[in-house]
C-alpha cells in the first residue's frame, strides 16, 4: 500500500538568484539573498524543514521513500525528484535544502536529488529572479 504526504510552501523570487550551485537547491524563510547563495531559488518561504507536518518528516525519513519537489512560478513549473533518508532531522528554523548527494544535516529534507539547482531551465531561473514572483513548492513524499 502506497502512502503520501504533500507539503505546499509559498515564497518569492529575488533579484540575486542565480540558480549556479551544482550539487544542492535550498528555499529559505530569510527575506534577503546575496551572490553568495548560488543555491537559493526561493526567499521568504512560509515554512522551513522545522515547520514541515509530522506526518510528512516521518515519511521522508524513510530510507525507502521517494520524495519530490515541485517549483512553480509564473506559468512554468519544474520538477526535482530524490530520496528520503533515516538521517534527515528536519530542525532547521528557516532553510529547507535538496542535494544530490547523501549528506543529510537539520536543513536538509531530500538527498540523491536528480536535480541542483544550476540543472533547472534558465526560463525557470529567469522567473524566480523577479522580486514579485510568487513561487508555489510543493512537496511529495511517498513509499
Amino acid at each position: 500500500m502506497k502512502h503520501k504526504v504533500v507539503e505546499k510552501i509559498d515564497a518569492r523570487g529575488h533579484s540575486s538568484v542565480s540558480a549556479q550551485h551544482k550539487t544542492t537547491f535550498e528555499f529559505t524563510k530569510e527575506g534577503n539573498l546575496t551572490a553568495k547563495g548560488d543555491c537559493i531559488l526561493a526567499v521568504a518561504a512560509n515554512k522551513g524543514a522545522r515547520d514541515l507536518s509530522e506526518e510528512f518528516k516521518r515519511l521522508a525519513a524513510r530510507d525507502d521513500s521517494r520524495i519530490a519537489i515541485m517549483i512553480a512560478v509564473d506559468g512554468v513549473t519544474e520538477t526535482a525528484e530524490g530520496r528520503g533518508s533515516s538521517l534527515l532531522a528536519f530542525t532547521h528554523e528557516t532553510d529547507i535544502v535538496a542535494r544530490k548527494s547523501r549528506f543529510a544535516c537539520d536543513r536538509t529534507v531530500m538527498v540523491e536529488s536528480n536535480k541542483a539547482a544550476a540543472d533547472f531551465s534558465r526560463d525557470l531561473t529567469k522567473r524566480l529572479a523577479k522580486p514579485s514572483a510568487i513561487v508555489h513548492i510543493t512537496l511529495v513524499a511517498e513509499s
